[in-house]
């Protein structure tokens, strides 16, 4: 592997390497340094003044995604080009940002799997699969995900989708230990980061559609020893509680389905340290199920659902919280991106901690006791009015409650946000937040005669139920539009937008640079004017672009890298990578960058064997396919299977290997209008809608990408010498 390649050339077996040949083996490092991942407290303290570096996701403590580097700038970004780029082994979404630290770059792929790079050639120096359990896949609501590692004393630590928090030797990628952080008869998963404060692995979880009970957890970074765990919500009221808080806050909670099935509030995602107050600020998720009504009838605030928490660090102890949607109904999780800065209002600056979740208002907390600043919509919202800056609470539309009223309605935002994981930045020279929003409406209903559901999802909401609603003219529902917003926190207010071409969100990167950076869903990766949002250079990516990028230096030279690939192809890409049904990828930019991306796709290694199942990808949003799941269990699987897979008393054909799949006009012609009646497939149509049968192909689109990486899995294991 030569130094630096430019990707002009793409050889037939590019797994995991730059280009030409077989990729490389992995190798100790010749650079004693390489590797050393030598991380500690006073680096992570003073991240920003070492911007050559990522040490973190988020690029510093306060999760600002905010370089110092200047050397590309607005003047001269249009002489970025491809240095080099490196194809993965999997078509799941990508939505981790690299760390780069000591002359590597680490960065985590779908299914938990962990990389790592030479920074100067793009030669793999090792990987490693934790080599979950592809069946796994059933508890992740949304994709196999992971957002990425952190780097510590020599080690780099994972979560893995499957439960386990491991620490990897960051020259080698062995193994040094690992621990299972939740109970693994639960349908918990990992797809967040990590986070090291004062030698403690912070780490949380996910599964609030199913039957948890979130918590937050600190391990001894060097033995994996718990050291402590807050409980976001309380648990069976006849035992006694972890936290006093907990006694206080299941006075808000009613009945016992809660407590029966979790309560949800797991911790996912956002989180961020103050140094100055020595402060872990947590996000907390939805409840389970969504409904209310189901979950605690009779309401209630439903604590922590719903929250920004502080916690101390070293003991888990909690300081303060703000709940963001009391009795939350709508899966208006606050588990999105949390951010420290330090704003200049007129009176004078001031640390303060924001957040935009999912329920459309731009939060602005005072940072030391959670006071709250100012709280104002960055999007339509209709299930409140606004925020009373006295009480701290929301003025909620009476008609939203749908648990309540027992009617259907429109709501905006939907259940995936105005804002969901996709990273937004901050630059203190512009003073702005770079927030990538998506504006999309949706019907919620109560469902009837529910159920407790162990095997899969509870939200308690039927989402077809308000068809009609939608179809009335003039109805918006659905996905409207998406944009990047440059919001100003000090004045509460949007300053412009970028609008997307395709619809969706993708992660952000600022620089002192004066630059903003981002891909999209139509197949680029861009860079803007942080101060205006004009569109000053982009490059294409052969993929959707979801995860947010890194940036760094390589022998005094700036580069940024991004990883690419998300759910589908961008309209009118074809496949190029023999690895990656859409296109998955790491890539690197830097001035003078000559590499380009492949025209044709190569052909796959020979000697690999193939599954004997070739789904198309999944497109379907998370809702979507909630909703084709619940559609599917009421409707389907009585004659095609449980979780669309038929069983020994299933009377008709595996949906997962239909040959009409593929084609959403010949599955509604099938389903809704009834061209194999005569084979004993029923019509649908008077039962159910279009957005009804639209969605359980999605359902099964995914079921049967499931089947494909248990398949995958098995060939995996039964040739592990890779290509």
């Amino acid at each position: 592997m030569k130094a630096r390649l430019a990707l002009t050339c793409v050889a037939a077996a590019a797994l995991m390497s730059g280009c030409g040949g077989e990729a490389p083996a992995a190798k100790p490092a010749a650079d004693a340094n390489l590797g050393a991942a030598a991380v500690n407290t006073e680096r992570l303290l003073k991240a920003d003044s070492e911007p050559g570096s990522w040490l973190l996701t988020g690029g510093n403590y306060h999760e600002q995604r905010y370089s110092l580097l200047d050397q590309i700038s607005d003047a001269n970004v249009k002489e970025l080009g491809l240095s080099w780029y490196a194809d993965l082994d999997t078509e799941r979404s990508q939505e981790a940002t690299p760390v780069v630290v000591d002359g590597v770059l680490y960065v985590t792929t779908a299914w938990s799997m962990v990389k790592a790079y030479d920074v100067k050639t793009g030669t793999v120096l090792w990987e490693y699969d934790p080599k979950v359990n592809r069946a796994k896949d059933a508890d992740a609501c949304c994709d196999v995900v992971n957002r990425g590692v952190a780097a510590w004393n020599g080690k780099v630590y994972i979560g893995a989708l499957d439960g386990r928090l491991i620490a990897l030797d960051g020259k080698t990628g062995k193994v040094v230990w690992e621990t299972q952080t939740t109970d693994t008869t639960l349908p918990y998963t990992i797809t967040g980061v990590p986070r090291i404060v004062n030698g403690k692995v912070i780490i949380g979880n996910g599964g609030a559609e199913y039957r948890v009970r979130g918590y937050v957890t600190a391990y001894d970074s060097e033995t994996g020893e718990q050291a402590w765990r807050w409980w976001a919500v309380p648990g069976d009221p006849s035992k006694p509680y972890e936290q006093p808080e907990l006694a206080e806050a299941a006075k808000g909670w009613k009945g016992e389905n809660y407590w029966k099935i979790g309560g949800g509030g797991t911790v996912w995602d956002g989180m961020a340290y103050d140094e100055q107050s020595d402060t872990i600020y947590v996000g907390t998720g939805n409840g389970n199920p969504w409904n209310q009504a189901i979950r605690s009838p009779g309401g209630g605030d439903n604590l922590f659902l719903a929250s920004i928490v502080a916690l101390d660090p070293n003991t888990g102890k909690y300081k303060w919280h703000y709940q963001t949607t009391p009795g939350e109904t709508w899966d208006y999780t606050a588990t999105q991106p949390i951010m420290v800065a330090d704003l200049n209002y007129p009176e004078g600056k001031r640390r303060v901690v924001m957040q935009a979740p999912k329920n459309g208002f731009f939060y602005v907390l005072d940072a030391k006791d959670g006071k709250l600043i100012s709280a104002e919509k960055f999007g339509p919202v209709t299930w409140a009015t606004h925020v009373d800056l006295k009480t701290g609470r929301p003025v909620e539309v009476p008609e939203a409650r749908y648990e309540i009223t027992g009617k259907a309605v429109i709501v905006q935002p939907t259940a995936a946000g105005h804002h969901n994981w996709h990273p937004m930045a901050f630059s203190p020279e512009t003073g702005l937040i770079y927030i990538p929003v998506q504006i999309a409406a949706a019907s919620f209903a109560g469902i009837k005669n529910f159920k407790i559901n162990l095997e899969g999802r509870n939200t308690g909401t039927e989402f077809g139920a308000g068809a009609s609603l939608c179809a009335v003219p003039g109805a918006k529902c659905g996905n409207i539009e998406s944009y990047i917003l440059a919001w100003d926190p000090v004045k509460a207010k949007e300053v412009w937008r970028i609008p997307n071409v395709a619809y969706g969100s993708s992660g952000v990167l600022a620089t002192s640079g004066n630059l903003i950076f981002a891909g999209n869903h139509n197949g680029e990766f861009n860079a803007y004017n942080a101060t205006t949002g004009e569109k000053l250079w982009t490059a294409p990516t052969q993929a959707r672009v979801v995860a947010a990028p890194a940036t760094y230096t390589v022998d005094g030279q700036q580069e940024i890298a991004i990883l690419t690939g998300a759910r589908g192809l961008p309209t009118g890409q074809k496949r190029i990578s023999p690895y990656s049904g859409n296109n998955s990828r790491l890539m690197v930019f830097r001035a003078g960058g000559t590499g380009a991306l492949p025209a044709e796709m190569p052909p796959a290694d020979p000697n690999k064997l193939t599954v004997t199942i070739n789904p198309p990808l999944l497109t379907g949003d998370t809702e979507t396919v909630f909703a084709g799941e619940q559609a599917f269990t009421a409707n389907c699987a009585v004659c095609h299977g449980p979780a669309a897979v038929p069983g020994a008393g299933s009377t008709a054909p595996d949906l997962r290997y239909s040959a009409i799949l593929p084609f959403a006009g010949s599955w509604n012609a099938t389903v809704r209008d009834g061209d194999l009646a005569q084979r004993g497939m029923p019509a649908w149509a008077a039962t159910l809608p279009m957005e009804t049968t639209n969605a359980i192909r999605q359902y099964v689109i995914k079921r049967a990408n499931d089947e494909k990486a248990a398949q995958e899995a098995a060939v995996a294991a039964a040739h592990p010498t890779k290509p």
